[in-house]
């Protein structure tokens, strides 16, 4: 297996440093060159000491608002510059950063409130505004005021990080992903943990200060960990956008505008930045992980970047971090079917074993299992969680053993595919989503007798959910139970990688011999226009046409009607991406330079849109 060449600004990650702290690593690469840059988002470009002195200024309001040390610390912000600088500073007064999203909705952040009983919220405005109808009441720590006081007060003088002694080994961040039982778990990492984690990604990647590392993950995503500090812990630049915010499109041209040499996202992601460009002649290195590679993504590769880059199909998961890597160049020969995940990483044992944790022979479908000193802490006020997830290794002391729920088969040559999941969860846009959940906010909805969720491939290789329903009453005999109204009824409860895509009416949910159901006998989406709120008008030849058939293409649906929602027939931000690149491409002349992405999200009708781009 081909591995990356490290080039002449590599230096190794020392293991010297995972007996310190983050903030101490960090502090390490501003004092080495604080000009340097460390932070790229839009038109803003921060240097190392100045990234430094916002988490400096940070650290000190923390501590200036009573003792937080060892005590979580939620961040409500919006990905950008400022969201890195309250990591950091989060970090250097000694609590635990806990990163949410404002998409998420008020409802998770008031039962994240409640599971992890943080001292305050962190926020900027839209963050604050959201805690205020979260959790009434709530401390809130203003940052945009204690960063634009900051520059003030310290008017060209570097202010010295707060005087704080960090174990190793105490928390550094809590995670929140989704239970199969619906109910949050927040998995809960230390600084040892993620410099050993940052450490594989750097030894085995080459990265140097010299590199530009892409940062597109939401930051509640525990994936952005090894990117924004793979970057920020060896003096390299993170390369920041809020592609959930901004789009896909110009993704690809933005990779070559910014000069990016080593890019990580979900294959997904990958397929859209790749058909924004004709090639990207800085990119050495791209890291996919978070689903299935395919193929075709690699033929992509081959096709857009240089001869000397890599490509890095991985394993990891919020309680391991990085277990296993594959390294894929120009040369090497891919086939159909399981990509493979690849062989070891240091300290990080992989066995594939039976369900009483024996390892199976070499080509025997298992579970994988995880054995390290370097694994999470577990989950947040979990025990029952711990319990089931972690062991102790009995093979040697002060090891323990992570049971991913991760289906895999190990080769003869002792490199590792993987097969999927134990449980009923799938990797949607990179996110674990618990079909068990989306089924339990289902079944709450009125006028809901049985639901099932199954997922779907679409015609551009992209996973999506399918809910099967059974409807308490016959179509027509009541209200109508619509897939824009159960995903609006959904949005308080579910993230976005979450939501149905598409609604199937069956009369009875199909079961098997067992009395269960019988998921591989649920349907899959006809293609037809999904039943609305709104009747169906045709629209007109010419612009109002042209639009349609993109939205069509785009969703997989026969028809549009004129004044159907967009998010209504199933659409998300990374469809509505799609469409805008598309409508660039395809529309007259000067109807582009009109059609911003935001636009997309105001006008939401053929109509609506038609209307505004013919002003």
């Amino acid at each position: 297996m081909p591995r990356p060449r490290p080039r002449a600004a590599f230096v190794p990650f020392p293991r010297a440093a995972l007996a310190r702290s983050i903030p101490d690593r960090f502090e390490a690469q501003v004092d080495a060159d604080p000009g340097r840059t460390a932070v790229v988002a839009g038109t803003a470009a921060w240097s190392y000491g100045a990234l430094d002195a916002a988490a400096n200024r940070v650290a000190h309001a923390l501590l200036a608002r009573g003792p937080v040390g060892g005590r979580p610390v939620v961040l409500l912000i919006e990905q950008g510059a400022s969201l890195v600088a309250a990591i950091l500073g989060v970090l250097e007064a000694g609590a635990i950063y806990v990163p949410l999203e404002t998409a998420q909705g008020a409802a998770h952040v008031a039962a994240v409130w409640t599971e992890a009983e943080p001292a305050l919220i962190l926020a900027d405005a839209a963050g604050a505004a959201l805690a205020a109808a979260a959790v009434p009441g709530a401390p809130v720590l203003h940052l945009d005021a204690i960063l634009a006081r900051g520059e003030r007060e310290d008017a060209g003088r570097r202010r010295a990080p707060p005087v704080t002694r960090i174990d190793p080994g105490a928390p550094a961040c809590i995670y929140y992903t989704s239970g199969s039982t619906g109910r949050r778990k927040g998995v809960v990492s230390s600084h040892a943990n993620v410099l050993h984690n940052v450490a594989r990604y750097t030894n085995t990647l080459g990265i140097d200060r010299d590199d530009r590392l892409t940062l597109l993950q939401s930051p509640s995503f525990s994936g952005a960990m090894s990117s924004l500090f793979g970057a920020l812990l060896n003096g390299a630049a993170s390369v920041l956008r809020d592609v959930r915010r901004e789009g896909t499109a110009g993704l690809g041209a933005w990779l070559v505008r910014e000069r990016v040499t080593i890019y990580h996202s979900v294959p997904a992601l990958f397929r859209r930045a790749v058909a924004g460009a004709p090639a990207f002649p800085d990119l050495r290195l791209v890291r996919l992980e978070g689903d299935a590679m395919l193929r075709a993504d690699w033929l992509l590769f081959r096709e857009r970047c240089a001869p000397g880059a890599m490509l890095v199909n991985g394993l990891g998961a919020t309680e391991c971090g990085l277990v296993r890597q594959y390294f894929i160049d120009q040369a090497t020969p891919v086939e159909d079917g399981v990509v493979p995940i690849g062989g070891p990483v240091e300290d990080m044992d992989v066995a594939v074993v039976d369900e009483a944790g024996v390892p199976v022979a070499p080509g025997t479908t298992g579970e994988i299992a995880v054995r390290s000193r370097h694994l999470a802490l577990g989950y947040w006020r979990r025990p029952d969680l711990d319990a089931r997830a972690f062991s102790a290794d009995p093979s040697e002391p002060g090891r323990r053993v992570y049971r991913t729920g991760d289906l895999g088969r190990m080769r003869a040559d002792g490199c590792l595919e993987h097969l999927g999941r134990l449980d009923a969860r799938a990797r949607i846009r990179g996110q674990w989503v618990d079909l068990a959940d989306v089924e339990a906010a289902l079944a709450e909805l009125p006028g809901m007798a049985e639901a099932a969720v199954r997922t779907h491939v679409d015609a551009a290789g992209d996973v999506r959910l399918v809910a099967c329903v059974v409807a308490r009453t016959p179509p027509g005999a009541g209200p109508a139970l619509t897939l824009g109204a159960v995903r609006r009824a959904l949005a308080t409860r579910l993230p976005d990688a979450a939501m149905p895509t598409a609604l199937v009416h069956l009369p009875a949910l199909p079961l098997g011999a067992t009395g269960k159901v019988d998921r591989a006998a649920l349907p899959e989406p006809s293609g037809e226009r999904p039943q609305l709120d709104v009747p169906f008008i045709a629209p007109r030849p010419g612009l109002e046409t042209a639009v349609a058939e993109i939205w069509a293409e785009v969703l997989g649906l026969d028809r549009i009607g004129l004044d159907d929602p967009f998010l209504d027939l199933g659409g998300d931000s990374l469809r509505l991406g799609q469409v805008h690149a598309r409508l660039q491409a395809h529309l007259p002349e000067p109807l582009p330079s009109k059609l911003t992405f935001e636009a997309l999200f105001d006008y939401s009708t053929i109509r609506q849109l038609t209307q505004y781009l013919q002003k």
